[in-house]
């Protein structure tokens, strides 16, 4: 067997007493000093300390998913602080709770990893690649609740909680930023944590589609289909990206109703109500509304200011409550401007070294300030230049190339660019579902004509000045 040296006693490599917790607590503690309370609380503190073997430490973690994220994320963090403690430690390996061998995590030597063996079943879904990864910010007990977001709360917890399926599906339906992700997230994470055997799988519509149209390519459909329709919980976030695209579509619907028969549980969000989204048949429509629909509704000062409240307590900055009742009021478009606010202010405080006032607020977020007193939405921005161009407003959605068509398509974007606070994603979302590139190219081909056509430059100032009037 093994013999670690530290100071004057000699210890066996399997001995999880004494110096070594004490090493293991003093490992915790600094990384604790390094990380947000909420990531050590979730990620780092269930973490136990299991043995040494040689000159690999061996923790242990209570679940697959939390072994895979802190392995993904703090694995070289963790080797480094434990080597600061014992020079010998050269590697780490996370196991889930002793049950599985384990496997040595990017070793600062190489060594010989130890025999893998496989458990007889796994303790909850590895997710075989085909979800996407869960924000670990985003739990139940992190999100604020009020009025405008009660009923979507309480009927995402009964999801959570019933041995049954209670509502399915549950479809969550609200505008951007108002925290339909957040709560999706939250589900997928309290059902791992209660109930760590079920097979949950999240992702978005356009990954489901991206499996699909992989699939077809491959000529795996049934594969696919085996994936997602052996699942206990299955949840598809934006589900309106589906829309028009028949074939993606046909495939949604039967995995829906397979997952119905079975009685398993369907989670969806999306931006409108299941009788509101464009381009989705009329049979989908009326399964989708099926269950349980909650609208999130937008924010009211009440809630906005809570949750400002809530994210200076988890992330200790010190902002004044003047300052959290002036955001309130302003930033009224989403929660996520309103928490992109906070975390630009507080990093101004923290690097400029000036406190925190309402003045320094309005210098720091003058162009978020700006768009938020406009309001200009890309609905409307879409409507006046079809309006203006003598389109169907269908065209701003719609795959034709025509230069009639094309054109105005570009200056809307140019101008949801330029009024709005939307992402280059965000924007190509609305347009049809466009990559984010498109948008790129529509706003330099928008620039470029402005530069050398009088006649058009002036046609989209005088749009410019109409939306923002």
């Amino acid at each position: 067997m093994n013999v670690q040296v530290w100071g004057d006693k000699p210890m066996r490599e399997d001995d999880t007493s004494g110096p070594l917790q004490t090493h293991w607590a003093r490992v915790r503690a600094a990384l604790k000093s390094e990380i947000d309370e909420v990531l050590y609380r979730n990620w780092i503190k269930p973490l136990t300390f299991v043995a040494l073997r040689g000159s690999e430490v061996v923790l242990a973690a209570p679940a697959q998913f939390k072994r895979d994220w802190v392995e993904s994320r703090f694995a070289d963090r963790l080797r480094e602080l434990w080597a600061a403690e014992c020079p010998t430690v050269r590697a780490i390996a996370i196991i889930v709770d002793g049950r599985k061998a384990p496997v040595a995590v990017k070793p600062a030597v190489e060594i010989a990893p130890p025999p893998r063996v496989e458990p007889a079943a796994p303790a909850i879904d590895e997710r075989d690649d085909i979800g996407s990864p869960l924000d670990p910010r985003f739990t139940f007990e992190n999100f604020v609740v009020g009025k405008p977001n009660e009923l979507a709360f309480a009927a995402a917890r009964r999801v959570t909680e019933s041995n049954g399926v209670t509502f399915n599906p549950l479809f969550l339906y609200g505008g951007v930023g108002l925290g339909k992700t957040h709560l999706m997230h939250a589900i997928a994470w309290h059902i791992r944590a209660r109930q760590p055997r079920r097979r949950v799988i999240y992702l978005s519509a356009e990954k489901f589609m991206y499996q699909f149209i992989r699939a077809l390519r491959f000529k795996d459909t049934v594969s696919f289909k085996e994936q997602f329709r052996s699942v206990d919980v299955l949840m598809v976030d934006d589900v309106q990206f589906i829309g028009g695209r028949d074939s993606t579509q046909e495939e949604f619907f039967h995995t829906f109703n397979a997952l119905i028969d079975q009685n398993r549980q369907i989670v969806l969000s999306a931006d409108k109500s299941p009788s509101d989204l464009e381009g989705i048949e009329e049979r989908v429509r009326s399964r989708l509304g099926w269950g349980l629909v909650a609208d999130i509704h937008p924010t009211t000062y009440e809630l906005r200011l809570g949750i400002l409240q809530a994210k200076t307590e988890n992330s200790k900055s010190i902002v004044p409550p003047k300052v959290l009742e002036f955001l309130a009021h302003r930033i009224t478009s989403n929660v996520r401007e309103l928490e992109g606010a906070l975390n630009r202010i507080a990093a101004h405080a923290t690097l400029v070294g000036r406190p925190v006032t309402i003045e320094t607020a309005h210098e720091v977020l003058h162009d978020l300030l700006r768009a938020n007193d406009r309001r200009v939405t890309i609905e409307e921005i879409q409507k006046r230049v079809a309006e203006h161009f003598n389109i169907r407003l269908a065209d701003m959605h719609s795959a034709r190339r025509a230069r009639a068509v094309a054109r105005p398509r570009q200056v809307a974007m140019y101008l949801a660019k330029q009024l709005t606070s939307r992402s280059l994603p965000e924007i190509g979302r609305k347009f049809g579902g466009r990559d984010h590139t498109t948008v790129m190219h529509a706003v330099r081909k928008i620039e470029e004509l402005k530069t050398g056509d009088k006649q058009f430059a002036d046609d989209v100032d005088l749009l410019r000045r109409m939306l923002e009037a």
